[in-house]
């Protein structure tokens, strides 16, 4: 089965304050400088991407995402934006600790249908919604599962899901010196967690009982490195 045809990380999420917090966070945590992002119109976002090797996800890469102080969310009323970055203790979070790891994303096959063996589950991991952004090299495009409150569930452990159009991001970006080692998710609900993971057909994630977390273990161009969610 090819890398296109099975579920994968397609990406990690650092959320940070502002774009530059993140980008200075990520200068002084892995040595390296995130490369270009874009804008988000729907949520009012922006981002820097970097990508990393991953033997598992060839397409895998690490975005640094923030809320844009000078654009409003298109999204109707009422939504959120996505990955929390409206909710009050995660913004609390990022005051306290800084930039931190606090979601990611697989890319599926189908997504309709991967949403669909969630919801049998009984998690309503959101709509799939339309989205795309502007690049120099195009208009990127994807289909990805936004819930209208913007909440990542299972404190940040359950992926978004996304599927990607024609182009992908990571086609267009340098390699970094980064290279994810290892990915393990703590839960207190680890067996659900392991069986929606599951139910998208991903494997090779650890999944271990006990506190909420996610940690990532990259090498870098300064050594090995952990980043981590903080409670």
């Amino acid at each position: 089965m090819s890398a296109l045809q099975r579920a994968q990380i397609d990406h990690l999420v650092v959320a940070a304050r502002t774009l530059d917090e993140g980008v200075a966070w990520c200068e002084a945590t892995l040595g390296v400088t995130p490369g270009p992002g874009g804008e988000h119109a729907l949520f009012g976002t922006h981002n820097r991407l970097l990508r990393l090797s991953c033997a598992s996800a060839p397409r895998a890469y690490l975005e640094i995402i923030a809320i844009n102080p000078q654009a409003a969310p298109t999204r109707p009323a009422g939504h959120a934006r996505w990955f929390d970055l409206d909710d009050p203790a995660l913004q609390h979070r990022l005051a306290q600790h800084g930039p931190q790891l606090v979601h990611w994303v697989v890319s599926v096959p189908d997504i309709e249908a991967a949403h669909a063996r969630l919801l049998a589950l009984g998690i309503q991991r959101g709509p799939v919604i339309g989205a795309s952004r502007p690049t120099p090299q195009g208009l990127l495009q994807w289909r990805i599962t936004v819930r209208e409150d913007g909440q990542r569930l299972f404190d940040g452990a359950l992926p978004t899901l996304i599927q990607w159009g024609d182009t992908h991001p990571a086609a267009s970006m340098p390699h970094s010196g980064l290279t994810l080692q290892a990915f393990t998710l703590s839960h207190p609900e680890a067996a659900r967690l392991q069986q929606a993971l599951a139910a998208i057909s991903l494997e090779g994630i650890a999944v271990v009982p006990g506190p909420a977390a996610l940690s990532a273990q990259l090498d870098t161009p300064q050594g090995p490195r952990t980043t981590a969610s903080a409670s």
